[in-house]
């Protein structure tokens, strides 16, 4: 059952109309409506309110455990952002802290480890367009830059698989881009660092649909428009396990020398 649903029965346990509810609590009584049927998600105290108006004070720590999973499995951007750009770059920090083994599968840009100072000012504008927030971008890059610093960390393994699509995808200017593919080759020689990349020419049995990040075998990381996804089923992981050691086996999927080699062919389609 929806916690939307949980609450509503509370309120009818109670017998009280949306009206009634909405007038004790004094809120709108379209806010209790959007609740119930899950067009809002309520805050932990929007659920201790609604518990102890309807004398159920014996169900808010279950549903505010329920409130929190749910926001860790679908973390609205919306609400991430608010406190700044920064702020999301900071929880990542102490979640990279805590990972010791950590397997990529981008499609389309690179990977935020991975990134320059100027691809990843891009990246901040671009997301800055979408929400309206752009207030602290110089912020957002230094910390994502200082997130970085794990790469160099001995006890940290990192596999990252691209598509060629990625090195070619005008996502920023030339330049920028010219500068994250020296990048990109610079770090592909660190010891810990496994590149892998798909090329145009390799046969898929599985569809690069969307990137995703697996954090050791505890959390499959999936960014959407609306959302940051964070599974931690078993069997979500176990799948998206299978799925990224397809993606990076599969036939013609390069690496070392040959990865390096279609960066430089990049490269060199970036100075043209």
């Amino acid at each position: 059952m929806t916690l939307g649903a949980l609450l509503r029965e509370l309120r009818g346990n109670a017998q009280f109309t949306v009206r009634q509810l909405a007038a004790i609590l004094e809120w709108p009584h379209s806010k209790i409506s959007k609740i119930e049927n899950g067009r809002q998600t309520p805050t932990a105290d929007d659920i201790r309110a609604w518990t102890h108006a309807t004398h159920a004070e014996d169900h808010a720590d279950d549903l505010v455990a329920r409130l929190q999973n749910l926001e860790f499995q679908h973390a609205e951007w919306q609400r991430q952002l608010a406190p700044g750009l920064k702020h999301h770059q900071l929880k990542l920090t102490e979640i990279n802290a805590r990972t010791r083994f950590f397997r990529v599968f981008e499609p389309t840009f690179m990977p935020g480890l991975l990134q320059t100072a100027e691809y990843a000012r891009f990246r901040f504008e671009q997301t800055g367009r979408v929400f309206g927030q752009r207030r602290d971008i110089d912020d957002a890059v230094q910390t994502r830059i200082q997130r970085q610093e794990i790469l160099y960390r001995p006890e940290k393994r990192f596999h990252f698989v691209l598509t060629e699509a990625t090195l070619r995808y005008r996502l920023c200017p030339p330049a920028v881009m010219l500068g994250q593919l020296d990048r990109l080759l610079s770090l592909s020689t660190l010891p810990n660092v496994k590149l892998g990349i798909i090329g145009f020419d390799v046969e898929y049995d599985v569809a690069p649909a969307h990137g995703f990040w697996l954090l050791d075998d505890e959390r499959v990381m999936i960014e959407t428009f609306s959302a940051e996804l964070n599974l931690a089923q078993p069997q979500e992981i176990e799948l998206y396990g299978r799925i990224f050691e397809r993606l990076a086996t599969a036939t013609g999927t390069s690496y070392s020398g040959e990865a390096r080699n279609l960066i430089t062919r990049a490269a060199a389609h970036w100075s043209t």
